[in-house]
């Protein structure tokens, strides 16, 4: 096997990261970042289209009958296994969302529902509204921080088995600095790789010192695990 990659992302997508990795030849090592609760959703009748801004989103609803504009093609994935059927994938980002929603949708044909968890994709609601659009933002799932890293993670990373680091959000991964540090780990990043989906997630990496510091060339798991050796 290779060496040891910490997976920060909440689950259920951390088990599907952990299984990519065992695939490739690392040893996944979990330590999520978030953990994540849905909660119920009545879908309100007068919505044109429902926007998804993560897989956590599309897993938290029960699918009906409405045309989803996806964030990005993972997400769009997800919504078609939770079994919704017209789904249409944006470029990966907010402002691409936004440029799909204003070149497939009309303000005048009615609200877009945007499902999102909490405290999430407020800067996706602003460019909507900015294009005319009416937006009901519902929150579909609650993301409460971890407390504590698991002790097998820091065993790993204290023992030095631990090369790489993968991070998918900016709130877990500032959530993920913050349990590193006050565990005292600190110095033993400065031997780990820090990957990151997106700029944004990297600029909340960057209160610590990391061996690298290296960003997806898209915003997906796919080219993330491209950065692996």
């Amino acid at each position: 096997m290779k060496g040891g990659v910490l997976v920060t992302r909440p689950e259920p997508g951390a088990a599907e990261t952990a299984a990519r990795l065992t695939v490739l030849g690392f040893t996944p090592i979990l330590a999520p970042a978030l953990l994540l609760t849905p909660r119920p959703l009545a879908p309100p009748a007068r919505a044109q289209a429902l926007l998804l801004t993560s897989r956590a989103g599309a897993r938290a609803l029960t699918p009906w009958a409405i045309p989803v504009l996806a964030v990005g093609t993972a997400t769009a994935d997800a919504a078609r296994a939770s079994g919704f059927s017209d789904v249409r994938a944006a470029g990966g980002d907010a402002a691409a969302l936004a440029e799909l929603c204003a070149e497939t949708l009309r303000p005048a044909d009615g609200p877009l529902l945007l499902a999102v968890g909490e405290s999430y994709s407020l800067d996706l609601t602003a460019l909507l509204r900015a294009r005319g659009f009416r937006v009901i933002r519902r929150v579909v799932y609650a993301a409460r921080e971890a407390t504590a890293l698991p002790e097998a993670a820091r065993e790993a990373i204290a023992a030095g088995r631990v090369s790489h680091a993968m991070f998918f959000s900016p709130r877990s991964a500032a959530c993920s600095v913050a349990l590193l540090s006050g565990a005292g780990l600190a110095p033993a990043l400065k031997g780990i790789e820090a990957l990151a989906i997106s700029p944004r997630v990297a600029a909340a990496l960057e209160r610590v010192s990391w061996r690298a510091l290296r960003v997806a060339a898209w915003p997906d798991q796919d080219h993330l695990l491209e950065l692996l050796p």
